[in-house]
């Protein structure tokens, strides 16, 4: 009897390291398993981020900005005294280029949608964003898109304090149907245009000279960094005809007068840009 409880206890005893390995390595299965869970669901989760549908972004193109950015606040660098104007409203906007640091100078006189005349002058410094000017047709038409502009009649060149114009008459064909003469006089030193239309209702033309003696009053107030602007502008003075009359003091010529409707004695000269 006390062999088989001898050998009752060594069965006992040999079985018992087998027993203790198994528990000893069974928490270390457990975390390989779970580590291998684990990895899985990390796995999954990635590739439904990777394979899901993008979310919806609205991608700005270039295109969609505009390549000509309003100043709030502009500072005249001209001027466009028109007395026989007074009390007509006016406008004065600073557009700078978003890449190429060219800045465009606009005034404006009287209603853009109207019969009554309508003045505006545009004074172009381009920077990177333009080479070469393109051909007087070319810039007026560009200038004057939202007119719908239907070129008429010859474009003989007209004499100013500026130089020669190059002046192409157009019917505005868009909103209120007008005869304009779109005009444009470019520089190469310093790098400058001026271009622009006059428009009125009716039957009628502007006239030219009437057109020369608005361009007669554009004068410079400011030429900043660039010289070589004011001394065009003060080569232009030299050349200016006083609409006619080398006399400034003389009033202006009753053409000019008839067209912009005037009264007899207009107290202040409307001036755009002060």
């Amino acid at each position: 009897m006390y062999a088989k409880t001898t050998g009752a206890c060594e069965s006992h005893k040999a079985m018992h390291p087998a027993l203790y390995s198994w528990r000893e390595q069974l928490p270390a299965t457990l975390v390989r398993m779970l580590a291998y869970l684990g990895g899985i669901t990390v796995l999954s989760i990635g590739a439904a981020h990777i394979f899901q549908s993008p979310p919806a972004i609205n991608v700005i193109k270039a295109s969609d900005r505009p390549q000509w950015i309003e100043v709030d606040k502009p500072f005249p660098a001209f001027a466009l005294s028109i007395p026989e104007a007074a009390g007509v409203a006016s406008h004065y906007a600073i557009l700078h280029n978003r890449d190429g640091d060219g800045r465009k100078d606009i005034l404006s006189l009287g209603d853009p949608d109207s019969t009554a005349p309508y003045l505006q002058v545009e004074i172009y410094r381009p920077g990177s964003e333009t080479r070469h000017f393109a051909s007087p047709s070319a810039e007026i038409d560009a200038a004057a898109a939202g007119l719908g502009p239907v070129q008429t009649g010859g474009k003989a060149p007209l004499d100013s304090k500026f130089g020669s114009l190059a002046v192409v008459p157009f019917e505005a064909t868009k909103d209120t149907p007008r005869h304009c003469l779109g005009f444009v006089r470019a520089y190469d030193d310093p790098r400058l245009q001026i271009s622009g239309w006059f428009c009125q209702g009716g039957a009628d033309f502007v006239e030219r000279s009437t057109l020369a003696c608005a361009l007669d009053r554009l004068t410079l107030l400011s030429a900043g960094s660039e010289p070589k602007v004011g001394a065009l502008f003060a080569e232009a003075e030299l050349h200016r005809s006083f609409c006619g009359q080398r006399d400034p003091i003389l009033a202006p010529t009753p053409k000019y007068q008839l067209l912009w409707k005037a009264m007899a004695n207009r107290p202040e000269p409307r001036r755009i840009g002060r």
